[in-house]
C-alpha cells in the first residue's frame, strides 16, 4: 500500500513533533521529512518526493507567505498551510489561497483538539 508521504515545515521543534505524531496515527500516513525553515525544505521536496507539505507562516528569514510566492510556476505538492495565524474566514488565510496554498488550518485549534486526544489536556 502507498502512503500519503507528508513533508513537515515549521520552525519550532515541538510543533514539528506534535504534527508528526499526529499524521503517523493515521493509516496511510508517513511523515518522510521535517525542515524548520523554508531554504531547508526547497531541497526536501525535490529530494524526498512528498505528496502534500504543511508549512508554518510565521517562521525566521523567509516565511510561509514568501515561501507560497516562490513556489508559484513550480511543480511542488498541495501546501497545507498550519498556522496560529490564520482562521476561517480572515484575510490572511483567503492571501495564503490566493498564492497557491491549497488549504489552510488553524494551529492552536489543532493543537488543542490533539492535546485532548493525546490525553494532555491536564483532566483526569
Amino acid at each position: 500500500m502507498d502512503h500519503l508521504r507528508v513533508l513537515i515545515i515549521d520552525d519550532s521543534l515541538t510543533i514539528r513533533a506534535m504534527s508528526e505524531e499526529l499524521i503517523e496515527r493515521e493509516a496511510g500516513c508517513r511523515v518522510v521529512g521535517m525542515a524548520s525553515n523554508a531554504g531547508e525544505a526547497r531541497s526536501m521536496i525535490i529530494d524526498l518526493i512528498p505528496n502534500v507539505v504543511t508549512l508554518d507562516l510565521n517562521m525566521p528569514g523567509i516565511d510561509g507567505m514568501t515561501f507560497l510566492d516562490q513556489l508559484q510556476g513550480v511543480s511542488h505538492p498541495p501546501i497545507i498551510i498550519v498556522s496560529s495565524t490564520t482562521s476561517a474566514g480572515s484575510s490572511l488565510t483567503a492571501d495564503a489561497i490566493k498564492r497557491g496554498a491549497y488549504a489552510c488550518f488553524d494551529k492552536a485549534r489543532i493543537l488543542t483538539d490533539a492535546s485532548t486526544f493525546l490525553g494532555c489536556s491536564g483532566r483526569r
